[in-house]
């Protein structure tokens, strides 16, 4: 078959490998010079499966109206920007309901696990190097902090996930420059979980497909697709061309193409920020820094290794404007690297980011058929895209290709949404 892949985040590109695995003739219409060029670029590069989770969940709307009005919010409103997404606040807040959170959570949880199981398949099998390390410390600063994360312990024990509760004097074995000054009291270690530095995996998989024949065509955008037994795809300045299959990986560029073909999904920009900056090195010693990857509890912050930098990230911010930074959202971030890894990092030549997470109400996202003839979707993974992409461009694949689905997806269908 020939098939249409729109958009070259890591979504994108990992689809366009899975289907030209499978045997399709690829083509990918990415409207960047390059692959992994915005939602990609700079996320925190966690993958912890037990971790992927809802923000639709019970008691978080009261957490996040306690948040709005602390210095140090993990959640943020953009201004007035996000009065346009009032619709999508009510359908968040109706998918809180116990039973719906439930099931959406089991939902991604199956796909997380799945995806990293095939993220480390071609790693492996196609022996990609790419920074990477494993580890990751969910660190709690007081026994209230400790408390609180019984319910996800609990989660933790009934997915079987590799973990343990260790006490302050063990995380900073782990961790060993971790600061002595700041107060913590407790971490819930998964030696299992990691990080890896999604924009490296995005380059290396790009190049693969293109081994296997896949044509990128970057610096071009997709204007219109037209729904039918051939469907077409036309571009900017260029001629209609028709494929057998569509797949719209576009994130939350998704939606003016999605009205063409007479659909209309709740898909919304939250924002995620994060600082990257060179580690920096004593005189005969490692780099300073985290050895692998953790996250502040209480602030929703990660702090994550990559090679020789160190990259923090957090922060959802509903109803910003792409173009904006929020200074106190860069002053947490700056924060929470200073209290924990005290001068790791030459500040001077950090690198900031913001981008726009493609995220769905309820959470999971949506893979599958559009509904219209030829048209596919794989959309809506939020703050998880890293961490759910290998997973969802296989199921892909493998239902474009009319093959059975490897997991259950039954609750990553459009009929949820309906």
């Amino acid at each position: 078959m020939q098939v249409a892949v729109i958009g070259a985040g890591i979504v994108g590109v990992t689809t366009a490998y899975e289907l030209a695995v499978l045997g399709h003739e690829v083509t990918v219409f990415e409207r960047r010079a390059s692959v992994a060029g915005e939602t990609s670029f700079a996320n925190a590069g966690v993958i912890a499966p037990g971790y992927v989770t809802p923000w639709a969940a019970p008691g978080m709307p009261w957490k996040v109206l306690s948040h709005l009005l602390s210095r140090d919010a993990p959640v943020r409103v953009g201004g007035l920007g996000a009065l346009a997404e009032l619709p999508w606040m009510w359908r968040w807040l109706r998918a809180c309901r116990p039973r719906v959170h439930v099931a959406n959570r089991s939902a991604m949880q199956t796909l997380a696990r799945f995806s990293r199981e095939r993220l480390q398949e071609l790693t492996k099998d196609l022996r990609l190097d790419y920074e990477q390390s494993s580890g990751y410390l969910v660190l709690l600063r007081t026994a209230r902090e400790l408390k609180a994360g019984q319910r996800g312990l609990a989660l933790l024990r009934e997915l079987g996930v590799a973990h343990e509760v260790v006490d302050a004097t063990r995380v900073r074995q782990i961790e060993p420059a971790l600061s002595t000054a700041a107060t913590l009291h407790a971490a819930i270690h998964l030696p299992q979980d990691g990080v890896g530095n999604c924009r490296q995996f995005a380059h290396l998989i790009k190049a693969e497909a293109q081994r296997l024949g896949a044509n990128y065509r970057f610096d071009t955008t997709v204007q219109a697709i037209t729904p039918g037994k051939r469907p077409a795809v036309r571009t900017a300045g260029g001629p209609e061309q028709n494929f057998d299959a569509v797949v719209i990986c576009a994130g939350v560029q998704a939606n003016t193409l999605l009205k063409q073909v007479g659909l209309k999904l709740p898909l919304a920009p939250i924002h995620g920020y994060s600082i990257t900056a060179p580690a920096r090195h004593l005189d005969g010693h490692a780099p300073l820094g985290p050895r692998s990857a953790l996250m502040d509890e209480r602030y929703k912050v990660a702090i994550s290794r990559l090679g020789q930098r160190i990259r923090v990230a957090g922060s959802a911010e509903v109803g910003g404007r792409p173009d904006r930074m929020n200074q106190a959202t860069l002053r947490t971030l700056y924060r929470v690297l200073d209290e924990w890894f005290p001068g790791s990092t030459v500040t001077r030549e950090a690198q900031h980011w913001k981008g726009a997470r493609p995220m769905l109400p309820d959470g999971p996202p949506v893979l599958g058929d559009s509904g219209a003839a030829g048209v596919w979707l794989n959309l809506g993974h939020g703050s998880s895209g890293w961490a759910l992409a290998c997973g969802s461009a296989r199921v892909l694949a493998e239902r474009i290709s009319g093959r059975e689905a490897p997991i259950d997806t039954s609750r990553l269908g459009l009929q949820r949404l309906r």
